[in-house]
């Protein structure tokens, strides 16, 4: 599949680039995306949610009322989850979120996920590029002349560039991540997807293996 290079100003380069139909022509496994985007949202979560249940509370350990004879229900502690500063009945312990997959299925779905974007035309392939300065006022210029700034990007770029990032990190619609970073949550949640002429290489590689 043949796709025009676009410079930063959305004009045609007059190259052209071939986009693996094993990567970007695949027909999409929805159930892969599914467990993919499921693991990615299942690891976002720290696990670290705990509240103390009656035999963690500080406090005294006295009865606090004579067994009967009070007329009513009768209690031993304080630190009862019936009562106020008690104990929580049941509550949220400490849990590892983390979910296994198997890299050969990862794959599959970043694959799903990029000819589900490459069939709604969503994909764009972007030369090379860089910033002198890191100025959010230069990318939000990009993003104009590529149609994209009213909409959520991926900007995908083959090697880590901090002028580009730092620009970029401001605006809450776009996201830059290098090829390396790529998953199928990123590319789902994106309204259009900004592959780097730099990038293209690695990530058809590693996606065909």
């Amino acid at each position: 599949m043949k796709v025009a290079v676009l410079d930063i100003k959305g004009k045609e380069t007059g190259r052209k680039v071939d986009l693996s139909d094993a990567v970007f022509a695949i027909e999409p496994n929805n159930h892969a995306v599914y467990l993919d985007v499921k693991q990615y949202l299942a690891h976002q979560r720290q696990g670290t949610h705990k509240s103390k249940e009656r035999g963690e509370i500080a406090g005294s350990t006295r009865k606090i009322k004579k067994q009967k004879g009070t007329g009513t229900a009768r209690a031993g502690s304080i630190k009862s989850p019936v009562f106020r500063g008690g104990g929580r009945i049941f509550g949220p312990r400490p849990k590892d979120y983390t979910q296994k997959l198997n890299k050969n299925l990862k794959r599959l779905a970043r694959k799903s996920a990029l000819s589900i974007k490459s069939k709604e035309k969503a994909i764009t392939v972007l030369e090379d590029f860089n910033f002198e300065t890191p100025k959010t006022k230069d990318f939000v210029q990009v993003l104009k002349s590529l149609g994209l700034e009213n909409k959520k990007s991926l900007f995908v770029l083959g090697d880590t560039n901090n002028s580009v990032y730092l620009a970029s990190r401001n605006l809450k619609g776009s996201d830059v991540i290098t090829s390396s970073e790529l998953s199928t949550y990123k590319i789902l949640n994106a309204n259009n997807v900004v592959l780097c002429e730099g990038a293209l290489e690695g990530l058809q590689t590693n996606l065909t293996k």
